[in-house]
């Protein structure tokens, strides 16, 4: 059994699973070796850097990739999506914003288009300009996000897009959750904290670490890393991330927070230096419990996809056996 669906045709790719674009995680090394597996790897242009978008650029060599903005963040600096246009990717991915008032000029360079969401009003509005794919993203997702829970979200997208091919996003990290994804009627699906310890990860080792030995129990969303970090995040959207001692401290006391914010920033700032996870953000999903191995993208790829044929046969061997059984 091989898995194709629109979203293989739509992107030219051979297996229907993209690499979320995680800021300061999701470089040219992870998106292109999720492409050359046969996947499709989005650089996370997160906040926007133009020295470090050519750098990851650079770093993807030849390989098909795509790339990700957080799109609030883009309006501040327009001028980074002519400079990724011109690098030619193989499709673009918004997220958290009003994407509309950039669907020009990325139709004039005739470039697909991803539109992420997290609300039914959302998919409307991407589904009314014909975006080119839609990410129905769930709160279980690692980093912003908002509140509706990826299973019954994702259909009501689906029901949405008709046409438009959805993309399942949120807590998904092996092949059983794209098994069950595309049970759902989604096309594929986005993975962030299943690629989050590869070996070509950003990521730092602690934070690699960290993840391998949490669990979807000690993550939480809230707005404290955002704060330290000195990023006005709409309060639409907050960020999940590992509990840890600056969580701990802050989530219940943002008051106190705020009125400690210029010690704490320091504080942080020094902590991601150092690459100290008691205070920095291990920024996964509720899918940690499913990451246990530092591992090459190739391979988290291709386990996903194996799992997810054997259960695709499974459920098809039982669904006719109860069909037999039926006709009895």
């Amino acid at each position: 059994m091989s898995i194709r669906t629109s979203l293989c045709d739509l992107f030219d790719i051979e297996h229907p699973v993209l690499l979320a674009p995680m800021a300061g995680v999701s470089g040219g090394a992870l998106a292109a070796a999720v492409s050359r597996a046969g996947g499709l790897g989005l650089i996370g242009g997160g906040y926007g850097d133009a020295d470090w978008l050519a750098r990851e650029f650079d770093a993807a060599g030849d390989a098909r990739i795509g790339l990700g903005f957080i799109t609030w963040s883009l309006a501040r600096q327009p001028h980074l999506l002519d400079l990724a246009l011109e690098r030619e990717p193989v499709v673009l991915m918004l997220s958290f914003g009003d994407f509309q008032q950039f669907l020009p000029r990325i139709r004039d360079r005739q470039t697909k288009l991803i539109v992420q969401v997290q609300t039914l009003g959302q998919a409307r509005e991407a589904v009314d300009v014909e975006v080119d794919a839609i990410v129905a993203q769930g709160t279980e997702a690692g980093g912003h996000g908002g509140t509706r829970a990826t299973l019954p979200f994702v259909p009501a997208v689906v029901d949405i897009a008709k046409e438009i091919p959805v993309i399942a996003a949120g807590g998904i990290a092996d092949g059983r959750g794209l098994a069950a994804a595309l049970a759902l009627g989604a096309s594929g699906v986005l993975c962030g904290t299943g690629f989050f310890a590869n070996n070509e990860s950003l990521a730092s080792d602690n934070a690699k670490q960290a993840a391998l030995c949490g669990s979807g129990d000690d993550t939480e969303r809230s707005s404290v890393f955002d704060m330290a970090r000195g990023l006005d995040w709409p309060d639409d959207w907050k960020i999940r991330t590992m509990r840890n001692a600056f969580t701990h401290q802050w989530s219940e006391d943002i008051g106190g927070l705020k009125q400690n914010l210029a010690e704490e920033k320091a504080r942080f700032e020094a902590a991601r230096e150092e690459n100290d996870t008691d205070i920095a953000p291990v920024i996964v999903g509720e899918a940690a419990d499913l990451i246990r191995t530092i591992e090459p993208a190739q391979d988290t790829l291709h386990g996903m996809i194996s799992q997810a044929e054997d259960r695709l046969r499974n459920l098809s061997r039982l669904v006719a056996s109860n069909r037999k059984g039926h006709l009895r």
